[in-house]
């Protein structure tokens, strides 16, 4: 809470007390179970020299505090990035993707922290505990037996209630809107250690909503058709999608937001169609990309790009156009193996792969890879040099954190969120003289261009975790395949909406894109689906509803009524129901 002070201030003084008092209840749950193997300890050592129970506690307790004070400093830092407590979540990213999020500076202020914490907690134990430990006398078996009885004892606080269902980190929410309120309760220690122990048999709740209410919502909120306007002047178009780095919305001032930012993009709004209710499915590089490229929604708590098993059995944007001619590839400047997009890219079956091993060694000078202008570059170059009809899709990714860009720095100041924005400047430079040089193409007039982002951000504005603006992103249509200029579609949608909307372009719906409607169907009540860590939000024009899964209560039902405002958790049910089975 003090180092999330900003956060914290945002807390009144009795419901700082009330988070630690709802807190209490998993910090009792953590020390039941802490104190299991010392309890058992004790009890096999009452016959020996007190100096054998010294040696051991000292070797246990020196490793619980050991990890345990580095999950607590590590997710003090974390927060700010994610918005929720730590739990298994960078068991899924370790690695270099890990580690580039991170700057110097930091690394070497949570470090101190670390062993602060360690060496100051390991000196206390040293000072208080251990001596009355070396003075302890041997003794007989009622010693043990009553020491064992007392170790059983401890279930009470380990399963923290009288209930059937044990204590789980839902149970100390006490607010009903303030979610840091709720988060500052949660003990980290525990969260972390529950969900690594799931990480391995991740399987949702098939009766989290009622099937037949979910099946009679989910039927109506899809709509796969080819009706409504169409906006392409070519039968068979070319194709490109080009996702932003962690492209929020407040960078576009025709969306609302800061001036000065993407001159390029806010200029190009002009020559296509912009649409302004555009919404992230997920949070994470790896999520937006199956969301755009296969129409699947982030999941809470997990990855569907983790398990290879399940990426093969999902539909791809690049395999129906491909089997319609299209020749298909997929540019990038990262890694191939980030968060397991060699095998994700594999079950893709593109006809061509680029990543960052494709760079000569000079251009991969960023903790992620290779700058956008190179990617761009050689994005255009292999579009001059592919057989038309083509689909092509590219990421970038030097908006990423630690935001370091090869320019000159045109938004001034060395705080994370000025140098976001200088990095977002950096893109929008580097999009805008790619879309220069492609007008000069002989494929320009022939091609619709898709330009969106593969999440949002927190930054700029501190966006909250269940906040809808952290979800927002821009999408804008451009080139020359299309018949319409500076025009502005006000119709909600998500990411996952991109394949049959596309596909209503060319004439045809994929039923396998479950979770895709056309958004120009005439037959379709706009909406859009956010999925944060462990909640799900749904929005459209006269209805705003936030669930939250870890505290089991509405964050926001605004405009809804009784069987309304299950509409996001029906489409919830349906992804864990699809997930399960894949």
């Amino acid at each position: 809470m003090i180092y999330q002070h900003d956060n914290t201030a945002s807390m009144g003084f009795g419901e700082i007390i009330l988070a630690m008092l709802n807190g209490a209840r998993l910090d009792l749950t953590v020390a039941g179970y802490f104190t299991l193997i010392p309890g058992l300890l004790i009890t096999l050592t009452t016959y020996f020299n007190s100096k054998v129970l010294k040696i051991s506690l000292l070797a246990y307790t020196s490793l619980l505090l050991f990890v345990s004070s580095f999950i607590i400093v590590l997710d003090m830092e974390l927060y700010s990035h994610w918005s929720f407590r730590m739990d298994a979540t960078p068991l899924l990213y370790i690695g270099k993707e890990a580690a580039g999020s991170g700057d110097l500076l930091t690394t070497i202020i949570m470090v101190g922290f670390w062993l602060l914490f360690f060496v100051g907690a390991i000196y206390g134990y040293q000072k208080y505990i251990a001596n009355s430990i070396s003075n302890i006398e041997k003794s007989d078996y009622k010693s043990s037996l009553i020491i064992l009885i007392l170790t059983g004892l401890l279930i009470a606080p380990i399963r923290g209630t009288t209930g059937v269902a044990p204590i789980n980190t839902g149970t100390v929410y006490f607010h009903e809107s303030n979610m840091f309120a709720n988060h500052t309760a949660i003990n980290v220690v525990y969260n972390f250690g529950y969900a690594v122990r799931k990480i391995n048999r991740l399987k949702y709740p098939e009766n989290y909503l009622e099937r037949d209410l979910t099946d009679k919502i989910f039927d109506e909120l899809i709509v796969q058709d080819t009706t409504g306007q169409k906006f392409l002047n070519v039968g068979k178009p070319n194709v490109m999608i080009i996702m932003l780095e962690s492209y929020s919305f407040r960078f576009i001032e025709p969306l609302g937001g800061l001036p000065g930012i993407t001159p390029n993009i806010n200029s190009l709004v002009h020559e296509g169609i912009l649409f302004d209710n555009f919404y992230s499915s997920g949070d994470r590089t790896d999520m937006g990309i199956i969301s755009v490229l296969n129409g699947y929604p982030r999941q809470p708590l997990g990855s569907i790009i983790k398990f290879p098993k399940k990426t093969s059995t999902l539909p791809y944007i690049n395999k129906n156009l491909k089997a319609r001619g299209y020749a298909t590839e997929f540019t990038y400047g990262y890694n191939i193996d980030y968060a397991n997009f060699k095998s994700y890219l594999t079950n893709g079956q593109f006809d061509n792969v680029t990543h960052s091993k494709d760079f000569p060694p000079e251009h991969n000078t960023s903790k992620w890879g290779v700058h956008d202008h190179f990617v761009f570059n050689k994005f255009l170059e292999e579009a001059n040099e592919v057989k038309e009809p083509f689909f092509k899709i590219m990421m970038t990714q030097s908006s990423h954190e630690p935001f370091e860009v090869p320019m000159e720095t045109v938004i001034k100041g060395d705080d994370n969120e000025s140098m976001f924005k200088n990095s977002a400047y950096y893109t929008d430079k580097s999009l805008g003289e790619f879309i220069e040089k492609a007008k000069q193409t002989n494929w320009w007039d022939s091609t619709l261009i898709i330009i969106t982002a593969d999440h949002g951000h927190f930054m700029p504005g501190n966006e909250g975790i269940s906040n809808p603006d952290r979800f927002k992103i821009p999408m804008l249509w451009l080139g020359g395949a299309i018949n319409k200029r500076d025009t502005v579609v006000h119709n909600y949608g998500t990411h996952t909406d991109i394949a049959n909307t596309l596909f209503a372009q060319l004439g045809f719906q994929d039923s396998s894109y479950t979770f895709s409607s056309n958004m120009f169907s005439i037959n379709l009540e706009p909406f859009a689906v956010f999925i944060y860590n462990n909640g799900v939000g749904y929005l459209s024009e006269n209805e705003k509803v936030i669930y939250d899964n870890t505290g089991k209560q509405f964050v926001k039902a605004q405009g809804v009524n009784e069987t309304s405002k299950e509409k996001g958790r029906a489409y919830l049910q349906k992804l864990y129901l699809d997930f399960n089975h894949r």
